[in-house]
């Protein structure tokens, strides 16, 4: 919903528990018709590390052998424009 500054300013408290017991809510502030800011429920921030944790679970999971290693610095052109011979 979208309120202006003074209306928000009035219905602050009852706004506040609106959007703590339904955390999709959210309100929108309003200056003169314009979106300046969003009164929303704080979504909860993952555990410390669990990114990493997540990425170690994936690399578990892909093959250990995956081909032949191919050093992409030694020909950089080659990968980033092909092998030189334009497609007709």
């Amino acid at each position: 919903m979208k309120l202006s500054i003074s209306e928000v300013r009035k219905q602050l408290s009852a706004l506040v528990r609106q959007v703590r017991q339904d955390s999709g809510t959210s309100v929108q502030i309003t200056v003169h018709d314009e979106v300046v800011a969003e009164l929303r429920a704080v979504q909860p921030e993952p555990a410390p590390g669990a990114a990493a944790k997540k990425l170690q679970q994936l690399m578990k999971q892909l093959p250990q052998h995956r081909g032949p290693k191919t050093h992409v610095s030694s020909h950089v052109n080659a990968h980033l424009y092909g092998n030189g011979t334009a497609a007709s």
